[in-house]
């Protein structure tokens, strides 16, 4: 074992800096996607289910293979793994810009999903190796949580400038320089890391992992598109029923892709648990909010974007502010106070009306993002704090799928449950007398409802969409209710769970399983 300080240095902080341009666009790249579709539709004409391929693939291979790559990570080195992955990624995003058929998209989608899936957990796993010190690992770790979280809301902001100046293509081709950055100052500032005794890498365990997610994550998201069916049930099951051999598989070899044992720690699980279940509630809500915005406001998506900056902001104060309490008060404290901050947002979101609520969502989102900020960064930090420096890799690939989960989990779900009460009250005070064709539409999304009311009469058609826009106001009230709830009880959970976690201290760890670039 090499011995270096554990304090970090200036070195350590500008590899950090490094590590936060992978993580950023990795997440910027699940949401950039949404403005630029009409456009790429309307050039490459794409048939809807091949729309749907080139939304979701991306999506689907970055947490199938989050656990295969951070195992793999730990054992073949995680710069190394990184810097392949910026090579793929840049390679990946210049193909899907220039793509010239839908098939070929479809295919630099899922490369991009692929080498993100390999930048992710290298990310988060270099900084629990770099920075030994426990009060900069939780900063470090805050930073981290702020940038992947800002990626998703920079991704609209970003993506609707540059299709109003460039085209389509532009909203990939934003990620290049920035691998191009990371594979130059990569080897430079970035020390490699590996478990110098991995063991043999088990390709049923990364296949059994694959198939567990994928399948989930597949039902998860039929259920979000199209309603709770037998097709959805069946994915979901036959996921889980895998996931089950994965578990079996990795306790009985001597080499395990992930070490199920971390998961005896309190502390592991339940932080885990906890950030699954506070990314499921924010997701639940963003898509409501962004239709809402849009739709019953009548901003354009530019607009729309920039209101959701604030977010960002309450986002960074959160996970800093997390940083520096979690020296003096104990994460049993903090997370679940973070949790009730949150929930208090959601209940503010209750009082956005169809007339005026611009400044109440805002605020509402601005105390979402602070509190659940400060609850993924703690989150995360016990997560890869609490393992072995040498599964770091392994650890961070569990905490992202976590997270990955909950998002899905939480625009299928709470996304359901918004539809559901939308049509239930329009159902009830939709006008009178409407065509049966034209009040089926109106009752099945606020967007149909929107455009079949351009085809009546205009005193009509105006009452129409003012019904329509009350009854989206009310379903996205019953989700931020559910959502305040659900956050109150797991906030209850995290401090049971977690009231014996100390503060951070000033204690440092060995540098261990370091390998000198």
């Amino acid at each position: 074992m090499n011995e270096i300080s554990a304090k970090a240095g200036a070195r350590e902080w500008l590899g950090l800096a490094v590590l936060l341009l992978p993580s950023l666009l990795v997440s910027m790249d699940l949401s950039v996607l949404f403005f630029a579709l009409p456009f790429l539709s309307a050039d490459l004409e794409p048939t809807s289910a091949q729309q749907l391929w080139i939304v979701d693939i991306y999506g689907f291979l970055l947490a199938g293979l989050l656990i295969t790559m951070g195992s793999l990570g730990d054992r073949i080195g995680r710069r190394r793994l990184l810097l392949i992955g910026a090579l793929a990624f840049g390679s990946a995003s210049i193909l899907s810009a220039y793509a010239p058929n839908p098939e070929l998209l479809i295919a630099a989608r899922a490369l991009l999903g692929v080498a993100g899936a390999t930048l992710a957990p290298s990310t988060l796993s270099l900084i629990r190796n770099m920075f030994h010190d426990a009060k900069q690992r939780t900063l470090a770790i805050s930073l981290w949580t702020a940038g992947f979280a800002g990626g998703g809301v920079l991704g609209p902001i970003l993506g609707g400038f540059l299709l109003e100046h460039f085209w389509w293509g532009s909203v990939f081709l934003i990620n290049v320089p920035a691998m191009v950055l990371l594979l130059v100052l990569g080897p430079i500032l970035l020390p490699e890391y590996r478990d110098h005794q991995p063991g043999r890498f088990d390709l049923l365990s990364a296949v059994l992992s694959l198939a567990t997610v994928l399948p989930v994550v597949n039902g998860v998201k039929r259920i979000a598109e199209h309603g709770a069916d037998w097709v959805a049930a069946v994915s979901i099951v036959a996921g889980l029923l895998v996931g089950v051999l994965f578990v079996l598989r990795q306790r009985r070899i001597e080499h395990p892709m992930i070490d199920v044992s971390l998961f005896r720690r309190k502390e592991f699980g339940a932080a885990i648990v906890t950030a699954l279940f506070a990314i499921f509630s924010v997701m639940g809500l963003s898509m409501v909010a962004a239709q809402y915005l849009q739709i019953v406001l009548g901003m354009q998506p530019m607009e729309a974007a920039l209101w959701t900056a604030p977010s960002f902001a309450g986002m960074i104060i959160g996970t800093t502010l997390a940083a520096v309490l979690v020296r003096f008060v104990r994460p049993g404290v903090i997370i679940p106070v973070g949790l009730l901050v949150a929930a208090c947002g959601f209940a503010l979101v209750t009082q956005a009306g169809v007339d005026s609520g611009l400044a109440t969502i805002v605020l509402g989102a601005g105390l979402i993002a602070a509190g659940v900020g400060s609850v993924a960064a703690l989150a995360t930090d016990l997560v890869v704090a609490s393992a072995p420096p040498q599964r770091a890799g392994s650890a961070s690939a569990i905490s992202e799928t976590g997270t990955e989960f909950g998002g899905a989990l939480g625009l299928a779900v709470l996304g359901s449950v918004g539809v559901a009460a939308y049509r239930a009250e329009f159902a009830d005070t939709a006008p009178e007398g409407l065509p049966p064709e034209v009040a089926d539409a109106a009752q099945d999304t606020l967007g149909g409802a929107v455009a079949v009311a351009g085809q009546l009469p205009g005193e009509e058609g105006a009452r129409l969409v003012d019904t329509a826009h009350h009854a989206f106001v009310s379903g996205m009230h019953t989700t931020s209710i559910i959502g305040a709830l659900i956050l109150g009880g797991v906030a209850l959970f995290a401090a049971v769970l977690l009231r014996h976690v100390p503060p951070t201290t000033t204690k440092e760890e060995p540098a261990d399983d370091h390998v000198a670039a």
